[in-house]
């Protein structure tokens, strides 16, 4: 995106980022999976159509793809998505968790070296754990220690993909943020940035598209449907 006076300049981007986030997601969701019995991968998740298992298929093939350069043309469309899951099938478990942890150990400095066009992959594959542990009914689905680089990647990936402007009054300690935080890029018809105040979880699960049952937080001038992140396809041939 050229900057103009219209478009201020991006977010500053951490190259670190990306795996930052995943190798700390890594530590704490790696041992909660391989201590948790087979049958439990069976469950449903907020993703139509996926249970855990299926998740976890479609995140050690993404990370995979972005270790070993298996980009082509619409990877991550929904097509691409259910063929690495159907490859995976058959796959025994273990095995799965081993890719899985390869995948977040070893994709962080190839993101950091894409120049921010994969951001949103190690962003997306921290929200899936969270579909993961929503699935089990554990807490802090989409908190933890990965919450404040999660945030910080939001930043940049809302960018990239052009999301409506809002100004995200973020509260409680785990965001890591001290002030209000403009999100996404202003609108070209120069109509006013939303306004959005509420944790930081929430605040994923909007951009997520993940249900919202039982949050408390306040949206004004945009609505939910115009948040959602991952309804726009990557940009990763510029």
């Amino acid at each position: 995106m050229t900057t103009t006076a219209s478009a201020p300049a991006a977010p500053v981007r951490d190259p670190e980022l990306p795996g930052l986030l995943l190798r700390t997601e890594r530590d704490v969701f790696l041992p909660l999976l391989r201590a948790t019995p087979e049958s439990a991968y069976a469950l449903r998740t907020a993703c139509p159509g996926w249970t855990v298992r299926d998740v976890l298929a479609h995140c050690a093939a993404a990370l995979t793809r972005v270790v070993e350069d298996r980009l082509e043309k619409g990877v991550f469309s929904p097509e691409s998505n259910e063929r690495d899951i159907e490859e995976r099938d058959g796959l025994p478990l273990p095995a799965l968790l081993d890719e899985l942890e390869r995948g977040m150990t070893e994709a962080g400095p190839v993101i950091a070296a894409a120049g921010g066009k994969l951001d949103g992959v190690a962003l997306g594959e921290w929200v899936h754990a969270g579909d993961v542990r929503e699935a089990w009914g554990l807490d802090g689905a989409y908190a933890g220690r990965g919450l404040a680089y999660a945030l910080g990647l939001l930043e940049g990936v809302a960018y990239r993909k052009e999301m409506p402007r809002i100004v995200a009054d973020v509260e409680g300690d785990g965001a890591g943020w001290g002030a209000p935080r403009p999100l996404g890029v202003p609108s070209p018809e120069g109509r006013p940035a939303g306004r959005y105040h509420g944790d930081g979880p929430t605040l994923i699960r909007l951009y997520a598209n993940r249900p919202l049952v039982g949050t408390r937080y306040e949206l004004h001038g945009v609505h939910e449907g115009d948040l959602h992140l991952f309804d726009r396809p990557p940009k990763l041939d510029d």
